[in-house]
């Protein structure tokens, strides 16, 4: 059995250390020694990407927004769920983990920064976001650790009702706003609430089929009947 290797660090904008690990064909990252995600388990990013999506599939070009990159599954599958006219535009805070997709990480989920339906934003999806009006069929979160933010402490401000309210200007007629997080939250749903938003949470797993470790997804629309009923 190979050794688990460490192939490339960086910094975090708090100043902590994340670590891009390799075991055999798997490559798992931790920020400040606590894991944050593996190869082995990315069933729920791929739900995100399939709730965030669920309302689209009558629409010929939808814009959608995916905020972090992670190791690409959210992307991949929200581009195997669209057709040839639809855009993906994905923010990625750490210009190193764009870097890490490119030379590590491209090959599991078939290079999805290279599909030319890919519109790639290095920075902040603040100011993606706050720049943004009526722009967006979906938004997709999977920033941090959802409002539990551990990576970057400016990331909670996302999840605040300053952004929770500007991923609604951001949204057009129809859309809805999908957000991924390692742990359930009351308080954040009732935010959510209070932007106007009708909510629903899904109970995911890291592994398909898995009973082990909850996963969650909210799912967040002006309309209803925009919100996934079976799941």
């Amino acid at each position: 059995m190979k050794p688990l290797k460490k192939i490339a660090s960086t910094k975090t904008p708090d100043g902590g250390e994340l670590i891009l690990f390799q075991h055999d064909h798997d490559f798992s990252i931790e920020v400040n020694g606590q894991g944050l995600m593996n190869s082995r388990q990315h069933e729920a990013e791929l739900e995100l990407a399939r709730l965030g999506c669920a309302h689209l599939s009558d629409r010929t070009a939808p814009r959608i927004l995916v905020g972090g990159l992670g190791m690409g599954y959210t992307l991949r599958q929200t581009l195997d769920l669209l057709g040839p006219d639809a855009s993906v535009v994905v923010s990625e805070l750490l210009p190193d983990v764009v870097n890490w997709n490119r030379q590590f990480l491209g090959e599991l989920n078939r290079q999805p920064l290279e599909d030319k339906r890919t519109e790639l934003i290095t920075g902040d999806i603040w100011q993606i976001l706050t720049l943004s009006k009526n722009k967006f069929d979906a938004i997709m979160l999977d920033v941090d650790n959802g409002p539990s933010a551990i990576t970057d402490s400016g990331n909670q401000r996302l999840y605040s009702p300053a952004g929770i309210q500007a991923c609604r200007r951001a949204l057009r007629k129809g859309g809805c706003l999908a957000i991924w997080s390692a742990e359930p939250s009351k308080a954040f749903e009732q935010l959510l609430m209070s932007c106007q938003f009708h909510v629903r949470r899904y109970k995911l797993h890291a592994y398909k089929k898995s009973k082990k470790k909850s996963l969650f997804v909210w799912v967040a629309a002006e309309a209803k009947t925009i919100l996934p009923t079976q799941w």
